[in-house]
């Protein structure tokens, strides 16, 4: 049950537009959004940004970058982003659960290119604690990816940092369709739904 008494949908109409660009993207409406709203400004800010890095094609493919959401947020712990970034991942991937369900073996298994092994390795130390992204993980991800392509997977790492925060902070509901798909593929895996029940 959220910390936050998140406001209905038509408690806020100013948002509308806000919530129409989620529902296209996402299917629903997410009650991270609905608990955001309360201070509508900080839920424009937020799908701005979010747009920005991680909603529009950069040069950096969709599914590796919801993959980098999703190992960030397992290592934050946070147990809604994780439900929603494997969603995500899997539906940029054309519906495909292989890199989902083998991640965190992704250093040694072939699924994964030398690059996104590159990449996966920064969001997974970050996900962590910034601190713990090393010298030679900034070398190995320059192998593979300019300064600019660097800064779209940093992007991707801090907004769901941020995300993680809120939501495990303020134990943000699960929605049906992350929750079903996280019950499904992640399980295994050891993700339980935890303080994000939605009752």
């Amino acid at each position: 049950m959220s910390r936050i008494t998140p406001k209905s949908r038509a408690e806020m109409p100013e948002l509308e537009d806000v919530f129409k660009r989620a529902e296209k993207a996402l299917g629903f409406i997410p009650n991270s959004f609905l608990i955001m709203g309360r201070k509508p400004e900080m839920l424009r800010a937020f799908s701005r940004l979010s747009r920005e890095v991680i909603g529009v094609p950069g040069r950096i493919p969709q599914e590796l970058k919801w993959l980098i959401a999703h190992i960030s947020s397992r290592s934050s712990g946070c147990q809604y982003c994780m439900a929603h970034t494997a969603k995500s991942a899997s539906s940029a991937s054309q519906g495909s659960t292989d890199k989902i369900q083998a991640l965190f073996e992704y250093e040694r298994n072939p699924l994964f290119s030398d690059s996104e092994k590159a990449a996966l390795s920064v969001a997974q130390a970050a996900g962590t604690t910034p601190s713990a992204v090393s010298e030679q993980d900034i070398k190995n991800l320059k192998l593979f990816f300019d300064e600019d392509q660097i800064l779209e997977i940093v992007g991707v790492i801090c907004l769901f940092g941020w995300l993680n925060r809120f939501n495990d902070t303020l134990a943000t509901p699960l929605e049906d369709g992350p929750l079903m798909f996280a019950t499904d593929n992640l399980q295994a895996s050891g993700w339980k739904i935890g303080k994000h029940r939605n009752q």
